[in-house]
């Protein structure tokens, strides 16, 4: 265990993750394939190392993604397009200075044909629908800069469905609160200038209420502590100006805990295997938390703060100050 966050092991971790190629639980997360690029280069610039992987081969991987039939992205060459694999197309190629890329007005098209008429968004053709999708869709036309074509209203109309008597947000209308689907409604509301629509004492106390002894977070209440709940939660707080609503110095401990300390990376939980997903969560978890040397993140768009500024989107979210040791 250690009491320190082990950057060039993490970086180390993060540039081996494509030297598996021959390893079954490589293919069997192709549908993930988008999702982990994009987790694996949003860690990296966390930690200040983005140059670590090859630009121009990560460009060239998003863009084999390219779904001509439905003018959007999947997760990996050959997959149906989707909101998720989109948005972190979207957002890798915008960290990567090569958004001109993008055939905007086709996946702006994409994007606003998968809203139901309920407000929601399926993911894609075939019809699920979650928040999640929601989000995605909000976020990704606002990096876009066509926000001003979505039908706000509807939108949120569908978030306000989805709100429940403790304060939090289900997948759907009707299903229970959960911290991950909070961060969703919260920053797409952020994102849509609509914080107003929600009980913002009672989903404070909601949110600080998933920490437990041992400093981590939960989703939701009688679950386990998961470091990935360090982004979900804490991301809600600091758009909603509570991050000192929780204990930051035992969160902070328990992410650290939760370290691989012979081959990087961090997991879910202290002494499990570790993930990408979990690596870049938890290292987002301590940038708002205001750990040394660290790159400050956007908790909206959970994308490096200088380029959600650059695009003049900032809202008004607040981190804890970085310290300096």
């Amino acid at each position: 265990m250690s009491t320190s966050l082990l950057v060039p092991l993490h970086v180390a971790y993060i540039r081996a993750l494509g030297d598996s190629k021959n390893e079954l639980s490589y293919h069997l997360s192709a549908h993930l394939r988008m999702n982990a690029v994009y987790w694996g280069l949003a860690a990296l610039f966390i930690m200040g190392h983005e140059d670590a992987l090859d630009r121009d081969e990560m460009i060239d991987f998003v863009m084999s993604c390219w779904d001509e039939e439905a003018g959007a992205f999947g997760a990996h060459p050959d997959h149906d397009a989707h909101l998720l694999s989109t948005l972190s197309a979207i957002q890798i190629l915008l960290m990567q200075n090569a958004l001109d890329r993008v055939d905007v007005d086709r996946v702006v098209k994409f994007i606003l044909s998968l809203q139901q008429p309920s407000g929601v968004f399926a993911g894609d053709a075939f019809g699920e629908t979650d928040t999640r999708f929601l989000y995605c869709a909000v976020n990704a036309l606002s990096l876009l800069g066509k926000l001003d074509e979505l039908d706000v209203e509807k939108t949120v109309a569908y978030i306000r469905r989805c709100k429940n008597f403790d304060g939090g947000f289900g997948a759907v209308a009707g299903a229970e609160s959960h911290a991950a689907q909070v961060f969703v409604c919260v920053a797409a509301l952020a994102i849509l200038d609509r914080l107003d629509e929600i009980d913002q004492p009672t989903l404070c106390w909601w949110l600080s209420e998933r920490q437990l002894p041992n400093g981590g977070l939960n989703g939701r209440p009688e679950k386990l502590e998961d470091v990935c709940y360090s982004f979900w939660v804490l991301s809600a707080l600091s758009i909603l100006g509570k991050l000192s609503w929780i204990d930051s110095s035992k969160l902070e401990a328990f992410i650290l805990s939760a370290q691989d300390t012979e081959s990087g990376g961090i997991a879910d939980r202290p002494g499990d295997m570790p993930d990408v997903f979990h690596t870049n969560f938890g290292l987002a978890g301590l940038s708002l938390l205001g750990y040394p040397t660290l790159v400050d993140l956007d908790p909206v768009y959970c994308m490096p703060a200088g380029i959600i500024e650059s695009l003049g989107l900032r809202k008004g979210w607040r981190a804890l100050q970085r310290r300096t040791s």
